[in-house]
């Protein structure tokens, strides 16, 4: 007698494992060629297709089971449109699903799709209600740490609570939870932490006694050309050089990554200083296949290395071309660091690569068609201050700020009190020694943030404390008003209780009482400091720098000995025939031969004529006598009385 199917498919149910995929997928398949709507059969079917990895075969399966199956199996069908990259889909499908492994699947595509705020949304609502799954917790700190990770490359890290921020003793324990905290410092610039947290994370990777060693290495692999990232960061390139030769880049696991660590290995690269060579590695990386890709921030950074690649290249044309395109696309004003960066690549190339005054000339004229490009203005403050010029830089900016707060566009005033840019405004007004504008313009900057729905924290705080040292009532009431709203939303913030009780000190003290206990002791504050020492120890003064002038001064020149001026060497052809070395030169070998204190005129003429001259002989004295009837004066020579007895008698005629 031939056996069930049916039964068969049941006994295998009931004593399978994770390794019996296969036969339950054929169990399945028999019992559809006896009873072929059998819907327990399907479901089975697409379960196996979908541990098998076969998630195209798991959704034709879905469709050709009808809607009866599709209402059956949401979860497995939101399951299968998210590992095939159709991630619009499954949203759709999972939204609003009560069933928890279906909060898990949204939760995998918000973080797939980038929209890490709903994916920290929904694994926070997971944490609050313990499952019934084994194991969950942990997978639950994991993925919440990734997501973290995410939201600080993403530029969003204000939405991490700040008792995430640090790594808790539980996230030291799994090599997992150490990378995705790791992960979190290496997005906000905190290197040396990143560094030392991504080695915790490898020695426990290497430690687990339940992974193969072939296991091992996929799991350290992407943790080792984290380090070799985080070592070129820190300037340690022969310890990430010296990393990287110890990473096979065919062995890491997942095709992005693999992309990552090629381009951390040619950057990391101390001996290839060739740009075409560089471009020629860059381009060999093979491309990514249909479902995967890059995160963009990833994107972002890959992006910006092809370009800089260029610029090294001398490819300035190209490089304009391409990122006008993508700049033009994209509204203006904006905030996008993306676009911004491409901006300021645009304009090194249109500089080409040159900096100071001969890139202005280059970069101002297109000021002038893109007035709103964010990214080229800052480009052009940047090389103001470079060249010393702080005056213009303010300018433009403020010239910039006007324009938009006569715009009436929500955006474009998001723009102007962007905490980046009121920022940089602010630097150049302490830089020029301009105190009083920077109250007014972070008072303008707190106004328009204390509006919005998600404030600025850190403006707030700046805004804050700039306007406690004002002396001016409204401003004293505008602190006190920020320093409460910032208090009301963290009553542990230790800045936002100090300006709390700093706003208030003057006019009611008694309503700070309490918060003074939570406010480091005066005593402890100057335990340190030596007051005697201070006072006798004066006041510093600080000279102003001179700045050198890179001209040769002619005075020192004036004081070096002869013998340390560097001699130049004259061609033989130039020196003169009978110049013998050593010889001291005729210092009046310029002058005409007659000119000379050497020169002897032959003949009784020449002689007479060379006594008359003035130059080494005697300077006659002359006097000048009037002639009778006023007919004018004539020159004689004046005789001298001395010299008579030496004179010799002249001989008479015989």
């Amino acid at each position: 007698m031939a056996s069930n199917p049916t039964a068969t498919l049941t006994s295998l149910l009931r004593g399978s494992t994770i390794e019996d995929h296969d036969e339950v997928l054929k169990a399945a398949n028999a019992v559809l060629k006896a009873s072929k709507n059998n819907p327990d059969a399907i479901h089975t079917r697409v379960v196996a297709l979908l541990k098998l990895d076969r998630f195209d075969d798991a959704l034709r399966a879905l469709d050709d089971g009808g809607d009866k199956l599709a209402e059956r199996c949401i979860l497995e069908k939101a399951y299968a449109l998210y590992k095939t990259g159709k991630l619009a889909e499954a949203e759709q499908l999972a939204q609003g699903g009560k069933k928890r492994g279906l909060q898990h699947v949204a939760a995998q595509v918000a973080y797939r799709a980038e929209k890490f705020e709903d994916a920290a949304s929904i694994y926070k609502e997971l944490s609050a209600h313990q499952g019934p799954i084994e194991g969950e917790e942990n997978d639950l700190r994991i993925n919440s740490s990734a997501v973290n990770a995410q939201l600080e490359w993403q530029g969003n890290g204000d939405k991490v609570e700040q008792s995430r921020k640090k790594p808790s003793r539980e996230d030291l324990e799994a090599f997992e939870t150490s990378y995705n905290a790791a992960c979190g410092c290496i997005a906000r610039g905190d290197f040396g932490a990143g560094g030392v947290l991504l080695k915790r994370a490898r020695d426990l990777c290497e430690a687990l006694d339940e992974l193969s060693d072939e296991e091992k290495r996929a799991e350290v692999l992407p943790i080792m050309v984290q380090q070799a990232y985080v070592f070129t960061k820190l300037g340690k390139l022969e310890e990430a050089e010296a990393l990287q030769k110890m990473i096979n880049i065919a062995d890491v696991p997942e095709p992005p990554s693999r992309v990552i660590a090629q381009n951390n290995a040619l950057a990391a690269s101390t001996t290839n200083d060739n740009p075409f060579m560089a471009q020629r590695v860059f381009d060999s990386v093979p491309k990514l296949s249909h479902g995967e890709k890059f995160f963009e921030h990833q994107s972002s950074i890959l992006q910006r290395n092809k370009y800089a690649i260029d610029l090294q290249s001398q490819k300035y044309s190209g490089v304009a071309t391409s990122t006008i395109s993508t700049i033009s696309k994209s509204p203006s004003p904006t905030i996008s660091p993306y676009i911004n960066t491409l901006s300021v690549i645009n304009a090194a190339a249109h500089a080409h690569n040159e900096s100071g005054k001969t890139s202005l000339k280059a970069i101002l004229p297109l000021l002038e068609k893109r007035p709103n490009d964010v990214g080229l203005i800052l480009v052009i403050i940047q090389l103001y201050i470079l060249t010393n010029n702080p005056g213009p830089a303010i300018n433009l900016l403020e010239t910039f700020f006007k324009r938009l707060e006569e715009s009436t566009t929500p955006q474009d005033q998001d723009v102007r009190f962007a905490p980046g840019l009121v920022a940089v405004l602010v630097s150049l007004y302490h830089l020029s020694g301009r105190k009083a504008p920077i109250k007014t313009e972070l008072a303008k900057a707190a106004t328009h943030w204390r509006r919005k729905s998600k404030p600025s924290l850190s403006l707030l705080r700046a805004a804050g404390t700039a306007l406690l040292e004002s002396s001016n009532p409204e401003d004293l009431s505008t602190a006190r008003d920020i320093f409460t709203s910032l208090r009301n939303q963290d009553p542990n913030d230790r800045t936002a209780i100090a300006g709390y009780v700093a706003s208030y000190a003057t006019t009611d003290i008694a309503k700070i009482s309490s918060e003074l206990d939570k406010l480091t002791p005066v005593d402890r504050l100057i335990s340190g400091i030596d007051a005697e020492a201070l006072e006798a120890a004066g006041i510093p003064t600080f000279t102003p720098s001179v700045p050198v002038s890179k001209k040769r001064a002619a005075e020192s020149e004036k004081e070096k000995p002869a013998q340390e001026l560097k001699k130049r060497k004259i061609k033989k052809s130039k020196m003169p025939k009978d110049f013998e070395e050593g010889k001291k030169v005729d210092p009046e070998r310029w002058l005409p031969l007659r000119d000379r204190s050497s020169y002897r005129p032959k003949g009784k003429k020449g002689k007479k004529k060379a006594a008359d001259l003035t130059q080494g002989g005697v300077v006659k004295e002359e006097e000048s006598l009037e002639l009778a009837g006023g007919a004018g004066t004539v020159k004689v020579e004046k005789t001298t009385g001395g010299g008579g007895g030496k004179a010799k008698k002249k001989k008479g005629k015989k």
